[in-house]
């Protein structure tokens, strides 16, 4: 299936200082806000606490709502969830008092608006030491999924492959979480989860790309490198557009239409599928044709002998 009827001829590699100098401002910026803002904003899978989410009869006004929950002492995040009727309430574990918490957030929020006023939907108690043990578990799947990704790249293509696939993917790793701290949205489980799928799907665009130089590279061995790394990106431009297309479709309806416990699930999505299409071309691609000593005679060499 094909969305052009003929092949394009775009010099997308004729882009590529734009490319790098538009990646490097994102990376950049995301540093800075992490370091402005002390880092990720980790949600209560990782950081531990208390979490309440209650539903109100009739929508309450936030400040109200602060204010009862500020008498235990305790603070926390407090936010709409989805309906104006629903108030998820996040209590960080230095704030908290002792192991009751959810009972005296509930005693306040009675005192303030009436027992019958509102329910308990949902609550969760995580322990410090939980979300330490599952942060640095997040930390360790993700870097084994790097690792694992570097040796069957190294194995199925050459290292140079390899490499510049996993530059493109803790490329697209770092934007995405840019996009998250720049937003204030909390790194969660299901956050991670997306994380996870990004790289997969960042990787599985990157190799569609990388096989086709591969056999492009044993049928021109005469053609220069630039020019034989942009035809493939090219001769694979209607597969990213249709694969990505559709896929990002399935995600904004998601993030439309998913509601609130999916909302940064699908942000993620969002943010990283987009970058991972983009970098496939611009920073995979463009860093291949840019390393050190890299022909296009030297690429098939070692090609023929895999």
């Amino acid at each position: 299936m094909r969305f052009f009827g003929t092949k394009p001829t775009v010099n997308w590699l004729g882009y590529k200082k734009i490319g790098y100098a538009f990646s490097g401002s994102l990376i950049l910026l995301t540093i800075v806000v992490l370091i402005a803002s002390g880092g990720l904003k980790y949600g209560i899978d990782f950081a531990g606490g208390t979490l309440v989410q209650v539903k109100f009869k009739t929508a309450p006004q936030i400040n109200e709502v602060r204010a009862a929950v500020d008498v235990t002492g305790m603070g926390g995040d407090i936010q709409q969830f989805g309906e104006p009727v629903d108030i998820l309430i996040n209590i960080r574990p230095k704030e908290q008092k002792g192991e009751n918490a959810t009972q005296e957030v509930v005693a306040a929020l009675e005192s303030k608006f009436g027992k019958d006023s509102f329910t308990v939907e949902r609550t969760e108690i995580v322990g410090p030491k939980v979300g330490k043990d599952l942060t640095i578990k997040a930390l360790l799947a993700v870097l084994y999924s790097l690792i694992g990704i570097l040796i069957y790249l190294a194995v199925r293509f050459e290292f140079r492959f390899a490499t510049t696939a996993i530059i493109a993917i803790i490329h697209d790793t770092i934007i995405t979480l840019g996009a998250l701290a720049i937003t204030g949205r909390e790194f969660s489980l299901p956050v991670l989860a997306a994380i996870l799928t990004v790289i997969g799907y960042s990787l599985n665009d990157t190799i569609v790309v990388f096989d086709r130089v591969r056999e492009n590279l044993r049928l021109k061995r005469n053609m220069e490198l630039p020019d034989l790394v942009n035809g493939s990106v090219n001769e694979t431009l209607s597969r990213t557009i249709i694969t990505s297309g559709l896929t990002l479709l399935t995600v904004i309806a998601l993030f439309v239409f998913g509601g609130e416990v999916l909302h940064d699930f699908s942000f993620t999505l969002l943010v990283g599928i987009g970058f991972g299409t983009y970098s496939s071309v611009f920073i995979a691609s463009a860093l291949l044709i840019d390393w050190p000593g890299t022909t296009t005679q030297k690429l098939s060499l070692s090609i023929r002998k895999n």
